[in-house]
């Protein structure tokens, strides 16, 4: 059930960020912050983007464990999962940011294999940190972003 409703939930962000591509208000300058509300597998992922003249200029996507540490920064997870899924923290963090970036949030963001549930997470924080520079709410925005 709780699968569905994800889904369903991605679907919704994906509609919704669809619609506000065609009438996307204005984007307010400041830093702006997404993070999920709850820990997965130990890390708890979050999107920073700072907007200067109304234009996104820098985009940080990551994730922090519990006592700080940032997942593109633990070598010896980088190394188990290159080795599992042919890619790793470092390399899809910087792509999706970079995505983003390019995109100024109206286009699609691409899944890289063997980081798409980051993918997933990625899109439904985007949404919301997209929502928050469009309100010029700097305050952090909490999401979920189970799968």
């Amino acid at each position: 059930m709780k699968r569905v409703f994800t889904i369903l939930l991605g679907l919704l962000l994906a509609a919704s960020l669809l619609t506000a591509c065609a009438s996307q208000e204005a984007l307010q300058d400041g830093y702006y912050t997404a993070q999920a509300s709850e820990f997965s597998h130990g890390w708890k992922e979050y999107i920073t983007i700072l907007v200067k003249g109304g234009n996104i200029v820098s985009v940080e996507y990551n994730a922090e464990n519990a006592s700080g540490f940032i997942k593109s920064w633990d070598n010896t997870y980088m190394r188990t999962m290159l080795h599992a899924n042919g890619t790793y923290p470092n390399a899809y963090t910087r792509y999706y940011a970079n995505q983003l970036l390019e995109g100024q949030g109206e286009g699609g963001i691409d899944a890289i294999t063997g980081a798409t549930s980051s993918h997933g997470s990625f899109q439904i924080l985007a949404q919301a940190v997209l929502e928050q520079a469009r309100k010029g709410d700097s305050s952090i925005v909490f999401v979920d972003t189970a799968h």
